[in-house]
Formats: structure tokens, C-alpha cells, sequence
């Protein structure tokens, strides 16, 4: 016989129905398994509508026994009036206790994860059959999908909202309880991290400017603040500077050496100092730099899905971006870049900051503060992003600055855009000899 056709998808009986009867026994133990599977992982039908039956019950603290979870199923029309209670009582007696309830999770959401293995790969072997796509699309869906089950996470179906609702419980019990990590990745700049609440895993957030204002440091003192206090890997594709003079800033900023000083190599032993101090410290975080040119959305992905513990990725800038393939209008261009950002930053689960030039209609206003209608080339940098930022110095315009004159100046951060909440100004300090970006107290002062 064909072994096709003796070929049966993995699943555990035993473990689904130990699952469930461990929490018939004791229903506060869902919480321990809310957030380690869902009811797309039970094979059995019935154990799904089962399960979801359970959580929603959970989620509306109504008691978790044998006659209010029969008399559920009933009105949900799983069971009818005279059937049900004899299978709902045998799995109660199918554990002694809860007290494994997590092996039992775990089980079951491994012959889950086998299961869409399958399918994908079933999936892919008929997309590679028909030949109907470009041979890079075909290996990136398949990358695709295979680091979404790797992340747990499938794509293909629909997630019931009890399931999505059981994850955002827990995130407000967390927050609730004052664990902050529920929130997003804070930038370590105060101001900004108050208007932002963090940066929330899947954002876009695009930092925009005019050349020259400082929004290259700003994106790397924010890579330096993130990877110190996380503990994560910070990714940076830097398309328009080699990755020597991006350390170089950043030492400037790490060390507090004048960057000119730096950069002519005319170094005091003070100096010498301050940079194997503040080199031991960036050596000592996990921060990654990629300085190849001409890079696209998924060239980028593809690296990026070999990190691990990834935390954040910074890209300077999008105009240097390529798109998948050539086109003539570059705002179509753009659009497709700044929409594959969008999907790369959601697959991966983690910010992506993406610095953007702005166009000369800044300069020739009265008042020069960016706008989003100054973003060049793309009102859909404006539509992909979750958050928009810009920076604006007023020094920057000043023509008759004497020299040395204001080192430390008042920078504007301006949130135009923030999909999960306020919109505003904070200002900072910026100390342009260090490249360095700093919170401030209040609105008036730099502190010395």
C-alpha cells in the first residue's frame, strides 16, 4: 500500500483530553496554559469547542464544572440536550490533578506545530509546482511561513477573539501589577518614552528630518539605550555610512569626546580614556551593523530571521532602500518599500525604526517645523507608519551662529503621528560635538 495513504497527522488523544480534564479538576490552572497554546492546537473538533468553551467561561468567571460546562456546550450547540455529559465526565477522570497541566500543553502544541509544518510545506511544494510566481517569492513565502510557525504563530487562519482576549488579559494583569515590560520598548529618552508608552512590537516608526539635523544619532542613541537596558540584539542597516563611522558616533556619544577630535585622531590621554571606557561598554552589548548598499525589505528579513533575541531594527535611511523590483516611478517605489517595512516589522515582532528625508518645502516656510505632508517621494510613509517623529532645531537655520556658539541646543521631537495614542512635542537636548541626544528636566534648560 502507498505509504501516502497510511500517513495520519500527529496528534495526541491522550494529552488533549488530559489537558482539558485538567482543568475541569482545577480551573484556575487555564491561566498557567493561557498563553502557551490556543484552541487552533487542539486536533479533535470537540476539544477545540471544548477549550473555547472553558476560556470563555474563564473570561467571564462563571465556575468551570461538569454540569455549567455541559449546559454551555448545549446552548452553543455542540451537544444537544442528551448528549455530552458521559464524554465531559470522562475526561475529568482521565487525570488525578493539574499539577502537569503544562507537559500536557506542551504536547499538544508540539503536534500542532507538526501539523502546520505539514501543511505548509504542502502548501509550498504546490506553489513550486505550478511555477506561476518569481522563484524569490516562492523561498521568501516559504521563509515566511515556516518562521511563523517557528514564532508560533500561523498565518493562515483566523484567531478566535477569546484567544486574543485571554493575551490582552494577561498584558493588563501585568501592567496592572506594574511590570512595565507588558509595554513597549522604550526608547531611554523620558519625553518621548511618556508620550509613546514604549514602541509596541510590530511598529513602524519613522524619524524624519532634514539633512544634517540629527537623526542619524538620534536612531543610534536610541539602538545604544535599547540594547543596554534590554539586553536585546539592536540590528542597524546603515545604507549610507560605513559601519566605521557609525561606531565612530557612537563612541562620540558613549565617550563624550568631541566627534571632530575623533575623526582628526588629535586625542589627549583624558581622551584616550573616556573611548576605552565607553568602547567596553558598546562591546559589551549585542548591537549589529550591516553597511551593505542597496539593500531590500527582504534581503533585510532574511538576515534578520538569523538573530536571536532580537530586540530592535534601525535602518538609515529609506531613500536608499531598493524595492523588490525596478520601477520608474519612484513614489510607487517607495510605496512598496515602506509597505514591505510595515509587514517585515509585524512578522518579526519587533519595532523598526526608519530614518526619512523630508523635502525642501520645510525651508522655504516661515514656519519650518515638519509637517507630514513634508515626507519626500510617498504620502504612504504616512498611511504604513504607526509613528511618525521629527526633529527640528531652530539653530540649524541660524546663518550668523558665531563659532562654538550654542553646543547644547533644544531639539524638538515632534510625534505627528502615534496609532496607539497622543500626538506632541518634547524637547531635548542636543549636544552636536557628541553627537548626543539628551532628556531634559523641563523646557528651558540643559542640564550641565
Amino acid at each position: 500500500m502507498n505509504e501516502e495513504l497510511v500517513r495520519k497527522l500527529p496528534f495526541s488523544l491522550l494529552a488533549e483530553q488530559s489537558l482539558l480534564g485538567a482543568i475541569m479538576i482545577d480551573p484556575e490552572s487555564i491561566r498557567e496554559v493561557a498563553d502557551l497554546i490556543s484552541s487552533d492546537d487542539f486536533y479533535i473538533e470537540e476539544h477545540k469547542q471544548i477549550y473555547l468553551a472553558m476560556h470563555e467561561m474563564f473570561l467571564t468567571d462563571n465556575d468551570i464544572d461538569l454540569v455549567t460546562l455541559v449546559d454551555t456546550l448545549v446552548r452553543k450547540g455542540i451537544y444537544d440536550k442528551s448528549g455530552g455529559e458521559d464524554y465531559i465526565h470522562t475526561i475529568g477522570e482521565v487525570v488525578p490533578g493539574s499539577h502537569n497541566i503544562k507537559d500536557y500543553a506542551r504536547i499538544v502544541k508540539e503536534k500542532s506545530i507538526l501539523r502546520q509544518l505539514i501543511a505548509a510545506c504542502g502548501d509550498i511544494s504546490e506553489t513550486a509546482y505550478s511555477e506561476q510566481e518569481a522563484v524569490t517569492h516562492i523561498i521568501d513565502n516559504a521563509q515566511n511561513r515556516i518562521f511563523a510557525i517557528a514564532q508560533g504563530r500561523d498565518t493562515r487562519g483566523f484567531r478566535h477573539i477569546r484567544d486574543v482576549l485571554g493575551e490582552v488579559y494577561s498584558s493588563l494583569n501585568k501592567l496592572y501589577e506594574g511590570d512595565t515590560s507588558a509595554l513597549g520598548t522604550p526608547t531611554g529618552f523620558s519625553g518621548v518614552d511618556t508620550v509613546l508608552a514604549g514602541m509596541g512590537k510590530g511598529d513602524l516608526i519613522l524619524v524624519g528630518a532634514r539633512p544634517g539635523m540629527g537623526k542619524t544619532s538620534f536612531v543610534l542613541n536610541i539602538a545604544t539605550n535599547v540594547a543596554e537596558k534590554t539586553k536585546k540584539a539592536v540590528a542597524v542597516f546603515s545604507l549610507e555610512m560605513p559601519a566605521e563611522q557609525l561606531v565612530t558616533r557612537m563612541l562620540a556619544s558613549e565617550a563624550m569626546v568631541d566627534s571632530y577630535t575623533l575623526r582628526t585622531g588629535k586625542l589627549t590621554p583624558d581622551d584616550w580614556t573616556k573611548i576605552a571606557e565607553a568602547s567596553g561598554r558598546l562591546a559589551g552589548i549585542d548591537l549589529l551593523i550591516d553597511d551593505s548598499t542597496g539593500m531590500t525589505a527582504t534581503a533585510m528579513k532574511a538576515k534578520l530571521r538569523r538573530v536571536n533575541n532580537l530586540g530592535l531594527v534601525i535602518i538609515d535611511y529609506l531613500q536608499l532602500m531598493q524595492g523588490e523590483r525596478h520601477q520608474d516611478n519612484k513614489v510607487q517605489e517607495v510605496a512598496e518599500i515602506t509597505r514591505n517595512m510595515k509587514i517585515m516589522a509585524k512578522e518579526l515582532g519587533v519595532p523598526v525604526i526608519c530614518c526619512a528625508q523630508l523635502n525642501r518645502a520645510t525651508d522655504s516656510r516661515t514656519d519650518k517645523r515638519p509637517v507630514l505632508s513634508d515626507l519626500r517621494d510617498s504620502g504612504s510613509i504616512e498611511q504604513d507608519a504607526d509613528t511618525v517623529m521629527f526633529l527640528y532645531r531652530d539653530e540649524y537655520y541660524k546663518t550668523d551662529k558665531a563659532p562654538g556658539e550654542a553646543e547644547s541646543q533644544i531639539v524638538e521631537v515632534i510625534i505627528a503621528k502615534n496609532r496607539h495614542g497622543s500626538t506632541g512635542s518634547v524637547k531635548m537636548g542636543w549636544v552636536g560635538k557628541y553627537t548626543l541626544f539628551r532628556s531634559i528636566a523641563n523646557d528651558d534648560s540643559l542640564p550641565q
